[in-house]
């Protein structure tokens, strides 16, 4: 994972691939008169954020719980969502966020393993209390691209 964070900063930031996936979702129109295939760019990004999650996927239910199971996942993809957000929509702000996340959980499973004296349905509710609690801080501060989830429309003349 740590060697995926450096190679996604890298690509995004530093190359040109990085450059023209940023500039449609940002700006697309601008990208187009620059001659840059918004709809290739945009459809490549999907297809490998789908293989991401794929994979992700394939992990979570193979690996790490062994089996497929209904609604494994409790919401989880809600919490990475605000990862995505919390950390500035950037690889390592993620991960960071996803880090902070992830010790919540792990702390509420190591509390009541130890039989802390809190109630069992409070301790598997503080991931997401920490979700909304570090949602509410940085509502106004954080900011994705300007045009993601609006389709672009290439204007003809």
């Amino acid at each position: 994972m740590y060697l995926l964070v450096i190679i996604l900063t890298v690509a995004l930031f530093y190359t040109k691939w990085g450059l023209r996936l940023r500039s449609v979702g940002e700006h697309p129109k601008a990208a187009d008169t620059l001659g840059i295939n918004v709809f290739k760019i945009r459809y490549m990004a999907v297809v490998m954020s789908g293989m991401l999650a794929g994979f992700a996927g394939s992990y979570f239910s193979l690996g790490s719980v062994g089996r497929f199971e209904e609604v494994m996942t409790a919401g989880r993809g809600f919490i990475a969502l605000a990862a995505m957000i919390f950390g500035k929509w950037t690889p390592v702000g993620s991960f960071e966020a996803g880090l902070l996340f992830g010790f919540a959980e792990s702390l509420s499973t190591k509390l009541s393993i130890l039989r802390f004296p809190i109630p069992a349905e409070i301790l598997l509710m503080m991931p997401y209390i920490v979700t909304m609690v570090v949602l509410a801080g940085v509502v106004g501060r954080s900011q994705g691209p300007a045009a993601s989830g609006t389709p672009y429309e290439k204007e003809s003349l």
